[in-house]
């Protein structure tokens, strides 16, 4: 169904005029536009439903059925109001009902949408989740003020069971927001990585906390170019995995179009501006392009750790070349630098997470032993490596709780049989 331009309109009005011209015409495109008389219930408190609501006509009243029956109003909703949201992001039920207070007409985004969105068009999923986690923020901070004002009496009576009600609320909260966010995140992870006659791949991720920013990946571009990407997100939690899923989008959609990583990378910079335009979030990456035939291995740097190349009879060296992260500020320039890979080389990509991490003593690994291991292993393969740090580093941490997000992405240069 083809809508108005009072639908494009209120589209663009209730995402806070973040979406540009062909992000509301794909919205345009997806959403269907339904009508419903007075009285109709549009969400069932207590139901399991999967379908986002934004108002074009009428009024809709929010109502909520408490524990001893009584019925209470929670707010009238206006045109360009939406309802619903939480349904494209959770399986728990409904928390109130919304039902049509005159006739209504009403734009809906199921969730097999909102899920094709998010792997077809960053720009307009990222910009609807911003407006959605917004939504659940204020509405997270009436429950609190709400739930501290009861607080208050039940502290009179009891201040232990009080302050111990909260933390565990608390705790629950944040631990669906992670569960939530680690299903994002490694739903989007690769679920095996390309293997050649010539080359080998292999990949570690280890959240510091359930969910967190790193992400990698490994694209076959054409028959002779492979994509090679390790990034890291500086955030944690929901947002860091949502953020990483738009970010990951944007290379692989980048990639397509360019064989230069810097043309690639600077591309997602600023897209990224584009879709974040008031967001402090930013990411340092590693990306490359290695050609198989030659061997040649082209990439930027932006920010991120400098990845290691071990190479038989010769000492393990950190790469050249860094510029700064990618998002935040315009202007971004990124120098790019050549690699000839030999067979039997090995190179390592790492996050911070590898050299950061401390012993219970406090002491940090760092680079100097991640080397080390890898000049040790440099005759075993890609996932041998992966091993071989993964180990070094669990013993140096022992106790110690991770640092950061452990990340490893290592490229092997085969050794052809003659």
């Amino acid at each position: 169904m083809t809508l108005t331009t009072g639908c494009t309109t209120i589209l663009y009005e209730t995402f806070g005029g973040h979406l540009d011209q062909p992000a509301i015409d794909t919205l345009r495109q997806v959403a269907k536009r339904s009508s419903y008389p007075s009285g109709t219930v549009l969400c069932q408190q207590g139901e399991i439903e999967h379908t986002f609501y934004i108002l074009v006509d009428g009024r809709v009243a929010v109502q909520q059925v408490l524990p001893d029956g009584r019925e209470r109003l929670l707010g009238t909703l206006q045109v360009g109001d939406y309802f619903g949201e939480m349904g494209l992001i959770d399986d728990t039920p409904r928390i109130a009902s919304c039902i049509a207070l005159t006739p209504v007409s009403v734009l809906e985004v199921t969730e097999a949408v909102f899920d094709r969105l998010v792997q077809e068009n960053s720009s307009v999923a990222y910009t609807m989740t911003r407006s959605i986690l917004n939504n659940v923020r204020n509405l997270d901070r009436l429950t609190i003020e709400e739930m501290l004002q009861k607080n208050e009496a039940l502290e009179r009576a009891n201040g232990e069971l009080a302050a111990a009600q909260k933390r565990l609320l608390e705790k629950e909260r944040l631990r669906k927001e992670l569960e939530l966010a680690a299903a994002v995140q490694a739903s989007l992870l690769p679920d095996r990585l390309p293997d050649y006659p010539d080359y080998g791949f292999a990949a570690y991720l280890a959240p510091a906390r359930q969910v967190g920013g790193d992400f990698y990946d490994v694209v076959e571009i054409d028959a002779e170019h492979v994509g090679i990407l390790i990034a890291d997100v500086a955030d944690k939690g929901f947002h860091s995995a949502l953020f990483m899923a738009v970010t990951r989008t944007l290379f692989r959609q980048e990639a397509r179009h360019a064989l230069s990583p810097a043309t690639v990378t600077v591309a997602v910079h600023e897209a990224m501006l584009d879709i974040a335009t008031t967001d402090d979030t930013f990411v340092t990456a590693v990306y490359g392009v290695l050609h198989r035939p030659s061997g040649q291995f082209t990439y930027v740097r932006a920010g991120h750790e400098r990845p290691l190349l071990a190479r038989p009879h010769h000492a393990v060296q950190p790469l050249a070349g860094g510029n700064r992260f990618l998002g935040m500020m315009p202007g971004l320039h990124l120098d790019e630098y050549t690699l000839q890979l030999q067979p039997g080389d090995r190179l390592l990509l790492f996050s911070d997470g590898a050299t950061d991490a401390v012993n219970p003593s406090g002491e940090p690994y760092g680079i100097v032993r991640l080397q080390e291991v890898l000049q040790a292993n440099i005759a075993v393969a890609a996932a041998g490596i992966i091993t071989a740090v993964v180990q070094d580093v669990r013993q140096w941490c022992q106790s110690a709780p991770p640092f950061d997000d452990l990340t490893l992405l290592v490229v092997a240069a085969k050794i052809q049989d003659t």
